[in-house]
């Protein structure tokens, strides 16, 4: 996801992306530990994007 996206969501819709995203990190992290991952790439576009609505929610926050 852009930035751009998850500035548009409300708190409650980027709480929810937030814990998908780290569902679904954790399903690539046990397909790559058992060599099932075919795109490794994506463990690390999917940090990036938890990274991003954390750092937006933080933005939104004020802390």
């Amino acid at each position: 996801m852009k930035a751009k996206e998850i500035r548009d969501l409300d708190a409650g819709a980027m709480g929810q992306k937030l814990v998908d995203y780290r569902k679904e990190l954790f399903n690539l992290r046990f397909q790559h530990a058992t060599a099932q991952l075919e795109n490794t790439q994506r463990i690390k576009a999917v940090r990036r994007t938890i990274a991003r609505i954390e750092t937006i929610i933080q933005e939104k926050t004020g802390a």
